[in-house]
């Protein structure tokens, strides 16, 4: 039997995985016994930041990952794909579908077992062995508690901010242009540019004006923030930083990130203009889009009124404001072997963003190799690491050996994967040919650890 604690992407993936080897699994999920601020409901899986996985193409490390993942059987791969929405180059899904499909595969699942309760203690082995720790970054006040006096050390913990999602048909079409970043000509002009810059026209773009966007500018920076209660000193994660956090640090500093308008014409001026919010489709009956990047803890008032300001949002309905969350991890070096294992109790795995990697993607691939290994050591068999030559073991590894003086977690990046002996010399190539020794080195490790002795 293995027991899993957590029911979200990470969770789900490991009982999957677990269960799909031919071992018995009950997977706790505290859920809808006791709510969180962010979840909407009592679904698994519950998507409550962006709808986004990111790249979807061999050329960049997060695709490289997907594909490892789907080549694993990974149930929220398939899940994701069954479910996409129009994004370009990227994977984007129907939060809502996503959910409810992952919800009715592990519900019916013969070998999983759903218990609806809070597990507030890591257990011990005579309660529960192996067991894989997947609560994400709202782990309970208590489950940390047991967690941190278990581990002998502190827990690391930023703030994750949630970007607004509002009603498609409130959106004044006549003053936003549909299109995706760069065109495909491109291709042609620049056949080294990543194919996750050069997509279909799948986003609606908001653009702004010189002078509209040093007031909507100057609107942010002076519009009032929630408060955060649960630290002095928040920390954000770098990689998803709120509009307000980004504004502060320089009037160019939106304009050169998430309102960069870089490669999108508008087709009425045929130029690209001053700086544009992208909105991206959330469900698919397209009646829902969300602020591509706009992660925000500004008051919910405050969202209404500044983003008014964006032009084609002026008579915006939102379904979901921006709101802060607090976002807890483990120091992966000082606790995690490259298995998922922790070093002090080797029947004990944590995977997802409580142990440190960042991403759905990435939280999912964490679940998955703990799920395998996990299924492997209630078999009696010895857990096994991927090869560090692939995305998912490289970014075990990453979390396993990385300085944990200051350590931070980490989407997937090729710069974790080793070099190539002989690689490229156009980066395109030099992904592509990482891509391949990747998914070649990752087949012995798929039959190792999937099969049953």
């Amino acid at each position: 039997m293995v027991h899993i604690i957590g029911g979200g992407l990470a969770g789900c993936e490991a009982a999957w995985q677990a269960a799909s080897m031919g071992e018995d699994v009950t997977l706790y999920e505290m859920r809808p016994v006791r709510p969180t601020f962010v979840h909407q409901t009592d679904g698994l899986a519950e998507l409550v930041c962006s709808n986004s996985f990111r790249g979807d193409k061999l050329d960049n490390a997060v695709g490289l990952l997907k594909e490892e993942m789907r080549r694993l059987g990974s149930i929220i791969m398939r899940i994701a794909d069954e479910v996409r929405v129009p994004a370009g180059a990227a994977l984007a899904v129907d939060r809502h579908l996503f959910s409810q499909r992952v919800t009715a595969a592990i519900t019916s699942h013969r070998h999983i077992r759903v218990d609806r309760r809070e597990v507030m203690h890591v257990p011990t082995p005579a309660e529960m062995s192996p067991v894989v720790i997947a609560t994400g970054p709202l782990t309970s006040d208590a489950l940390s508690a047991s967690i941190a006096a278990l581990l002998g050390c502190e827990h690391l913990a930023f703030f994750d901010a949630i970007s607004p999602i509002l009603l498609a048909e409130t959106i004044d079409r006549s003053k936003v242009f549909r299109a995706s970043r760069w065109d495909r000509s491109l291709r042609e002009a620049a056949p080294d540019m990543s194919s996750e810059t050069i997509s279909e026209g799948d986003y609606l773009n908001c653009p702004f004006t010189k002078d509209e966007y040093l007031a909507f500018h100057q609107a942010i920076v002076s519009a009032e923030k929630a408060e955060v209660h649960d630290f002095d000193n928040t920390k954000f994660f770098e990689g998803c930083l709120p509009i307000e956090v980004m504004a502060h640090r320089g009037v160019d500093t939106l304009r050169f990130g998430p309102m960069k308008p870089a490669g999108l014409n508008d087709p009425r001026t045929g130029r690209w203009p001053y700086a544009v919010v992208q909105l991206r489709q959330d469900s698919l009956a397209g009646d829902h889009y969300s602020l591509v990047g706009f992660q925000t803890q500004l008051k919910w008032p405050e969202q209404r009124r500044v983003f008014g300001m964006i032009p084609g949002l002026e008579h915006a309905e939102f379904v979901r404001f921006g709101m802060i969350h607090r976002n807890t991890y483990i120091n992966g070096p000082t606790v995690l072997t490259s298995t998922w294992q922790t070093r002090r109790r080797p029947d004990l795995f944590f995977a997802g963003q409580v142990s440190g990697v960042e991403g759905y993607v990435e939280s999912a691939a964490s679940g998955l190799v703990a799920g395998r290994n996990a299924a492997r050591l209630s078999m009696g068999h010895d857990p096994v690491a991927p090869p560090r030559t692939t995305a998912i073991g490289a970014l075990a590894h990453y979390v396993a050996h990385a300085d944990p003086a200051h350590y931070n977690p980490t989407n997937i990046t090729f710069g974790i994967i080793p070099a190539l002996d002989a690689p490229p010399k156009s980066r395109h190539d030099r992904s592509l040919a990482t891509s391949a020794r990747a998914l070649a080195d990752l087949e012995p490790w798929m039959m190792a650890t999937a099969a049953r002795a």
